[in-house]
């Protein structure tokens, strides 16, 4: 008799490595929502305005931009607009600064409107300021929809630690969905953006009139649509209510 070799497969690893392997992915889970920017309040729910930063945060992120388009628009150069942008990314870091508060955010839109800068110098065209945008609309993209193909989507991991369910919901195909689909809304508001400014990125080459609404959806998709989305998120990943739950006492 011809005998026959055995082939070892994924079920010939020692047991003890699966639950080892999954202990390390819910260890990097715990430290990627940890870490993250998302905050909620103390009934659990998620805080929309806390996460962006509060009023001021929402401030931060709005007016660099603002100045540039402005600027630009009203001058038609380049350089005032620039220097106009940095100097109030440098005026909200230098505020934080002086009321000693914390300058994480203050000084990553000042490090956003550095480099966005650069590229627009770099170029010599207004409309370059808008490129690193682009870039990290389609990074963050990417990786979110990965993270549902693996089926990790990033949205479980951040929402799933504020509802107290842990990595749980991985057992749970329905929740898995539902986490899904969160993710898949914040993949849209990067798409979208996508979508909505790359024409106008390509159009304001000859049209000035472009610009000035691309720097307008910069900035009504930046900040404002990101909330909204974080918001629709929350509300379509919510467990469904047990039946009864509301009549309960």
């Amino acid at each position: 008799m011809q005998s026959t070799s055995h082939q070892p497969g994924p079920s010939d690893e020692p047991e003890d490595q699966r639950p080892r392997a999954r202990a390390t992915a819910e260890s990097v889970a715990r430290q990627v929502a940890e870490s993250s920017s998302v905050r909620h309040k103390d009934n659990g729910e998620v805080d929309v305005l806390a996460t962006i930063g509060g009023w001021r945060g929402l401030a931060e992120a709005l007016v660099p931009g603002s100045v540039f388009i402005v600027v630009f628009t009203v001058w038609q150069a380049l350089a005032p607009a620039l220097i106009a942008a940095l100097a109030s990314a440098v005026a909200f870091t230098l505020l934080r600064l002086v009321q000693r508060q914390p300058l994480t955010q203050a000084l990553a839109g000042l490090v956003g409107v550095v480099v966005c800068a650069l590229f627009s110098g770099t170029t010599g065209e207004a409309r370059g300021y808008y490129v690193p945008g682009f870039i990290t609309n389609a990074v963050y993209g990417a990786a979110l929809v990965l993270s549902i193909m693996l089926r990790w989507p990033l949205m479980g991991v951040v929402f799933g630690y504020i509802r107290g369910e842990g990595t749980g919901w991985r057992r749970d195909p329905a929740r898995l969905r539902r986490y899904a689909a969160a993710t898949w809304t914040i993949v849209a508001v990067f798409a979208a953006r996508m979508v909505v400014q790359i024409p106008l990125y390509v159009a304001a080459e000859s049209d000035a009139g472009a610009l000035t609404a691309l720097g307008s959806a910069r900035l009504i998709m930046g900040v404002p649509l990101y909330a909204m989305g974080l918001w629709l998120a929350w509300t379509l990943s919510r467990p469904s209510r047990r039946p009864g739950a509301d009549r309960a006492g």
